[in-house]
């Protein structure tokens, strides 16, 4: 009897300590709250917003891509190959562009020159940091010194002098060529950058970054270097007809996953 009585009392005291144990535990680690203001949050969902339009206008493109081959069957297959060769050559610099955009000059302090100080290069982490700013304002097309910048351009510095492609900037006075969808994007960067402190950068490295007024008509050189294939290879047919019917099943279920996650946060 008093054995039972024993074990009714050990198990309520274990029941006890544990729920004690546990309430101590929560009261140490709270759970994190989200201590952001209503700012904060509007400004992610704007971000994941414009990811949301960014897919559906890349899904809408790729239902383009496809139609046209489809039709071409029927017409010109030729016609279509060429038009998607001539829009990734585009993309990845290798043709020449003309259309609105603002230039930048990149010159040494005025001061320096009139002290006679040594004119130093310019720094390459510096020029990687504008590169960034640009297309953070979403530049399109990019030419440092008259060479464009692709997906493969590396901006260092060889034997002191800080090179874009492995080509040495011919001063350090230059111009840098940015491009942009249409002239309002444009004007939008020119306010951007003007309002930015990245001009301090600049100073504090004894240069002058100096911005234009937009214009309409802004002609960016393509990009006149090979470029490299080291991880593409050739596939057999059976295996492209393969790929290609994996793509063709993206193309199709894409919509069907962002209609089923509707909401940007989740894209």
């Amino acid at each position: 009897m008093k054995r039972n009585m024993y074990t009714r009392i050990t198990i309520v005291l274990f029941i006890i300590g544990l729920m004690i144990a546990v309430q101590y535990n929560t009261i140490q680690k709270p759970a994190e709250r989200d201590t952001r203001d209503i700012w904060a949050i509007r400004e992610e969902l704007a971000q994941e917003k414009q990811r949301h339009s960014a897919l559906l206008a890349e899904i809408r493109s790729l239902h383009e891509v496809v139609d046209r081959y489809e039709q071409s069957e029927k017409v010109n297959q030729q016609a279509a190959l060429n038009e998607t060769l001539n829009r990734l050559k585009l993309q990845a610099g290798l043709t020449e562009v003309i259309g609105p955009g603002v230039v930048l000059r990149v010159e040494p302090a005025p001061e320096l020159i009139e002290m006679g100080y040594e004119i130093k290069e310019i720094s390459p982490d510096l020029l990687t940091q504008l590169l960034n700013t640009l297309f953070k304002n979403n530049a399109t097309n990019v030419s440092i010194d008259g060479n464009r910048v692709v997906q493969t351009t590396a901006i260092r510095d060889i034997n002191g002098k800080t090179t874009v492609n492995s080509i040495p900037l011919s001063s350090p006075s230059f111009e840098i060529f940015v491009g942009t969808s249409d002239y309002k994007a444009a004007q939008k960067m020119y306010n951007s950058l003007q309002a930015s402190t990245f001009i301090d950068s600049f100073y504090l490295d004894n240069f002058n970054l100096v911005i234009e007024e937009p214009i309409e008509q802004l002609q960016i050189p393509a990009f006149d270097q090979p470029l490299t294939n080291d991880y593409l290879a050739e596939v057999k047919k059976r295996r492209l007809i393969y790929v290609a019917t994996i793509f063709r099943f993206g193309i199709w279920t894409c919509p069907w996953l962002v209609n089923k996650y509707t909401n940007p946060l989740y894209v």
